[in-house]
């Protein structure tokens, strides 16, 4: 039995009065945070480990992740703890043939570099903040190839070049490159194919058009139940985020829309076969908020109960600077 029953009964509520109306008045009765681990005790605990600088107990808890896509998702996760690139360099030195802190190094200058550049608009970062965010960029690209040639059949390294492919704005082929390799080596790669979905969304110099065709083209493309449809939520709420007020909420209540939200579920975290792969909250939360900001609370409901509070910083945080507030109004709005 699919853990999550289709329902026939399509929704017809007007939806959020706003994109942040929702999240006025609401007092704060449950205690909720972000987890950037999405509940995974064992990732949890590697974090703790780069932030105490404990690389040897990093290094055991990462050596022992068997499935490239979970190590590449834990890496992902970790570099975005703050102070690695303090301790690395070291713990490179100290194991010249090991592959692995390089790798580490690697992803965290790219994270690094994101947190100087900020999430600004191009036009509000400084001159200092660019040449910052290009030097972090040049050094990932430099580490992390040299960990592909050390390892040419690594996942992990693929998947981070996208990012800083698209950083560096280095073009639309080197980042189709990059990601056809990362797919040589991991042809079903939830991640890679959500870092494709950037490159070619309006804002990095794609179209809507475009990124509406390759999610749906991978969603179907791939066997019922695989991870992929997400890529079909992920395109409408990129779509949403780059119209206006007012049009915005006209295209995410289209019944086209909902219909595709559906579709895309009902083929991925909604079907039997779905596997729930390391991170699957991260999936739930994704469809929990367009269900929601497209008017269909019975859908988003149900997610919200599966959840059981587990909040993700995306994509919560288009809704407002505090994920956290963001979940609890969207789960009050749609509570039956």
């Amino acid at each position: 039995m699919p853990l999550f029953r289709r329902r026939d009964d399509r929704e017809t509520a007007d939806g959020p009065a706003g994109l942040r109306g929702l999240l006025r008045g609401r007092p704060a009765h449950d205690t909720l945070v972000a987890d950037p681990a999405c509940g995974d005790a064992e990732l949890s605990a590697l974090r703790a480990a780069a932030a105490a600088g404990d690389w040897a107990a990093l290094r055991d808890g990462l050596t022992g992740v068997e499935d490239a896509a979970d190590l590449t998702w834990m890496l992902a996760v970790v570099s975005e703890t703050p102070g690695i690139e303090a301790w690395a360099p070291a713990a490179v030195a100290a194991e010249p043939d090991s592959a692995l802190p390089l790798l580490l190094s690697g992803a965290r200058q790219i994270a690094w570099a994101w947190e100087a550049r900020t999430s600004a608009r191009a036009v509000h970062v400084s001159e200092e903040q660019w040449k910052t965010f290009h030097e972090r960029l040049e050094t990932a690209e430099a580490q992390l190839y040299e960990v592909a040639e050390r390892e040419p059949q690594w996942l992990a390294p693929w998947y981070f070049l996208q990012i800083s492919a698209r950083g560096a704005s280095l073009g639309a082929d080197i980042g189709r490159y990059r990601f056809e390799a990362a797919l040589r080596r991991r042809p079903d790669h939830l991640g890679s194919h959500r870092q494709r979905l950037q490159q070619v969304c309006a804002k990095w110099g794609g179209s809507h058009e475009e990124m509406h065709d390759f999610a749906r083209t991978a969603m179907l493309s791939a066997p019922e139940g695989s991870p992929l449809g997400e890529l079909v939520a992920l395109a409408h709420l990129e779509h949403w985020l780059d119209l206006d007020p007012g049009d915005d909420r006209a295209y995410i209540l289209r019944q086209d829309v909902r219909d595709e939200l559906h579709e895309a579920a009902d083929r991925s975290i909604r079907h039997p076969a779905y596997a729930r792969p390391r991170g699957w909250k991260s999936a739930l939360n994704t469809f929990a908020m367009v269900f929601h900001l497209s008017g269909q609370p019975k859908a988003a409901d149900l997610l919200f109960r599966e959840l059981d509070g587990t909040v993700t910083e995306s994509p919560w945080h288009y809704l407002d600077n505090d994920p956290v507030k963001a979940y609890r109004a969207a789960r009050r709005a749609c509570a039956r």
